[in-house]
């Protein structure tokens, strides 16, 4: 892949949508689910995560434009997911309650792996 202004713009409009989508849903689910686990990033990555599965079985099954690839992919989910937030707060996490710091890295963890397969399989299951 080289870079070119298109796959620039592709991305940078993705990665704005996808920053956006993470903010919005980030206060909606912080405001009506308050907790001690960082549910709002678990949300994010979770549901980022089923969409990975989904969108990579799709540009597997049909030949659709590199620059939307750019776009879903590589900008909005980029964006969307948190792992960098996931960490840091993890890391807290650890200094007020192992309990539920390990329990961020399972559901996160093994959470986004189950919902990327399921997000791939769904959408294989539907094109079959």
């Amino acid at each position: 892949m080289t870079f070119s202004m298109q796959a620039a713009v592709a991305v940078g409009s993705g990665g704005f949508a996808g920053a956006i989508l993470r903010f919005y849903v980030g206060t909606i689910v912080a405001k009506h689910f308050p907790h001690a686990l960082p549910l709002a990033t678990l949300t994010v990555n979770l549901v980022g995560s089923f969409l990975i599965g989904l969108l990579i079985a799709l540009f597997m099954q049909f030949e659709l434009p590199n620059s939307l690839k750019l776009f879903l992919i590589t900008g909005f989910l980029g964006a969307l997911t948190t792992y960098s937030t996931f960490a840091i707060e993890t890391y807290f996490l650890f200094g007020t309650s192992f309990f539920y710091a390990v329990l961020n890295i399972i559901l996160n963890l093994a959470g986004s792996i189950a919902m990327a397969a399921l997000g791939y399989k769904l959408f294989i299951s539907f094109v079959k």
